[in-house]
Order: structure tokens, then sequence, then C-alpha cells
């Protein structure tokens, strides 16, 4: 396109750029699988099923010979093809080794919030979804940015596999939902839900906003309103929202209990979130004052997309430790071929059948996303009454 093209001329080019873009995912989508109809979370062998389960393999074969469980399905040659999740989690209900939270202990709601795009935000809320689920835990992850990163990582292209009518979008638009329960979908992870997103979340932004100008700042609390009408369903919701200081961004804020933060290591990276923590202590004061406080029961960063070969990464990391001392994740989400590669196939690291670039790359990748997740993990056991007595067992009280 020249730069005198304009009016219909531009239109048109845009369209046809549009066009060739679309084909393309379609493509990568059939490639994937998409969502749940196409896809199956990975099988786990007896070893790694009885360190799930906290049995041991000699225990799970012996309920299956009693016939607690069912037997796991064998090759023709007899040898165990793997567990399913969906198997894992009927062995946690024979053993009675669920870990869901219990009466009186709140849902976990995390909102993975940064103002800068490019951070790892989508990246972080899809694994640490996946971990958790794996984990036996009752999992929903909201999807409220209208790129839909998050959703695409499940296998769906948002704007080909939903309307709008299958996202936030109505119950932000429309006073009279009272539940959320419309939207939230079952993914091919057994425990983990979703509420997906799509293009059509850009204009709840603004119409959310305007409503807001004219109603109140107790319209934030639409999501909020939300999520309680299905926390009794799960155990952690997570929330991926745009990177921006908008309405729907500051709903998910006020929606959530804990806040984490990711943080590339780069002096731009750095400086950007710093100019969030400073609009987010700006707006804690702004929406107190208008009695619409955000409350988190934790605030954590993480340092993500870190490359260990730079040393002014390395020198960065120690600065913001030092900085930020225990609200610092001691783990680190470390630059990966393997988990771009996953993502170039719509999926996480925890889905891939094995190694994309090589299997030592894999388990690399694999150390950084469960040292990350099991510390989050425990900030969210630490939110729980009833896991005092194990936390102190653990040493973690």
């Amino acid at each position: 396109m020249s730069v005198e093209q304009s009016g219909p001329d531009v239109v048109h080019h845009i369209s046809d750029l549009y066009s060739r873009a679309f084909t393309v995912l379609e493509s990568l989508r059939r490639q994937a699988g998409a969502g749940e109809d196409g896809r199956q979370s990975p099988r786990f062998s007896i070893t790694r099923a009885a360190e799930l389960v906290g049995r041991t393999p000699a225990a799970i074969r012996e309920a299956e010979k009693d016939g607690r469980i069912a037997p796991v399905a064998r090759t023709g040659s007899g040898r165990r093809i793997g567990y399913t999740l969906a198997e894992i989690n009927k062995m946690r209900e024979a053993f009675g080794t669920r870990p869901w939270r219990q009466e009186g202990d709140p849902a976990a709601v995390i909102a993975v919030q940064n103002f800068k795009g490019g951070v790892g935000k989508s990246t972080v809320s899809t694994h640490l979804a996946q971990f958790l689920a794996i984990k036996g835990y009752r999992v929903c992850l909201i999807d409220c940015d209208s790129q839909g990163s998050s959703t695409g990582l499940f296998g769906y292209v948002p704007d080909i596999d939903f309307t709008e009518d299958e996202t936030l979008y109505p119950f932000f638009r429309n006073a009279e939902m009272t539940s959320l329960e419309y939207a939230v979908r079952a993914t091919h992870w057994d425990g983990l839900y979703m509420v997906p997103a799509n293009l059509r979340l850009y204009s709840a932004e603004y119409e959310l906003a305007a409503r807001v100008a004219k109603q109140g700042p107790q319209l934030l609390d639409r999501l909020a309103e939300g999520i309680a009408s299905i926390s009794d369903y799960f155990d952690i919701i997570i929330l991926d929202p745009p990177p921006a200081l908008g309405t729907i961004s500051l709903s998910v804020m006020r929606a959530a209990n804990a806040l984490l933060i990711p943080v590339p290591p780069t002096v731009v990276d750095f400086s950007s979130t710093t100019t969030f923590l400073a609009m987010l202590h700006e707006t804690l004061e702004v929406m107190a004052e208008h009695q619409t406080p955000l409350n988190f029961s934790w605030v954590r960063l993480v340092a993500t997309r870190a490359d260990e070969q730079k040393s002014m990464q390395r020198e960065l990391i120690a600065l913001m430790r030092s900085i930020f001392g225990e609200s610092m994740l001691r783990a680190v989400i470390k630059d990966s071929a393997e988990i771009d590669n996953a993502s170039a196939r719509l999926m996480t690291v925890y889905e891939l059948d094995g190694p994309v670039t090589s299997r030592e790359t894999y388990q690399r990748a694999m150390i950084y996303l469960n040292a990350v997740n099991s510390e989050l993990e425990t900030q969210v056991r630490l939110m729980w009454p009833s896991q005092a007595a194990k936390l102190r067992a653990e040493g973690v009280l």
C-alpha cells in the first residue's frame, strides 16, 4: 500500500490483510485441535500419578485389584498407557486426597496484571491454571482481555470459536443478569474451566466506562458480582485482564483478593512496572475514597521471560529481589524455546507430549514453571484457615 492510498483503498487493503491472517489462524486451529473436542490433557505414569495422588504405586495397584478404582487402559502388550487427569482425580476421591478448600476458606481470586503488554501475563495465567488443575484443585480461568491470548492457548481462535454472548460481554452490558454460569465452559483438562474472550470485549471497555461516568464507581463491582455467583464451584479463579488501566482492569482488581505482577528483567519493563505500581497506588487511594477499596491477601511479583545468559538481566533480578523482598517470588520463569514452541501450537508446555527442541530444554522449562507455580500454590494455601496445620507441619508457618 502506498502512502497516497486513502479512503476505500485503505479499507480494502486492511480487509485483505485481515483475511490472510484469519486464514492462517484457521489453519493453526485445525492443526492444534480446537478446545475440548479435539485435544486431551496429558497422561501420567503410575509413578507420577502416585506422587500427585499422595499414595504409593503399590497402593494404586492394590486399589485397582480390589475395585476401588478402575484399572488403567493398557496396550496390546499389557503395558499401561498412563493415567488421564480425570482418572487421577478419581483416585484422589477414592483415597480422600483431593486438595479442595474447606468450608470457611475463601475462593482465591488471582489477578495476573501489569499495564504493559508482552510481559508474559497470559503465559503465566494459563500455565498456573493447568498446574493447579494437575494438583487437583477446581480452577476457573477468566479471560478478560479482548485479545483472547489465554483463550487461544487452550486451542481456540477466539473470534472463530466464540460469539460475544459466550464471553463476559453480556454480563457487563446487562445489569439484570445475576450469574456468570452461562459463560463458564469445561476445558479438556479435568477440573479446569474457563470463560473465554474475544474482540467484542473491546466494546465492553468503553461501554462500561461510559456507564461508570454516569452511574458511579459501584459499577466496577460488576465482575466481582459475577465471580461471587460461581465461586462456590471453584477453589481458585484466575483473571487475565487487558494490559491497560481501563474499567475492565479496575473491575478485575476490584474482584480479586490476590495480585500477581509479571515483570521481565529489562530496564524498560522494570520502568513500566514501577509506573504501574505508582498508578496502582493512586488507584487504591481514589477507590478507597469512593468506598470501593481494593483488598489483596497478597501481592507478588514474578520475573518472566528472563535470559540467564545476559548479565544485565541477572543484575536486574538481584536488584528487584533487594527492592521487593518477600514480595518477589524466588523462582523465575526464564525465556524458553519450549514455551515459544508450545504457544505456536496454541498450547502450553504442560500439554506437550514430549520435547519439541531438546529434552534438556523441555526439562528446564518444566522446572522453572513448576517452581513458580508451586510458590503460588503455597500463597493460595496460606489464604485458607483449613491449611494452617498442614502448613505448620511442612515448616511454612
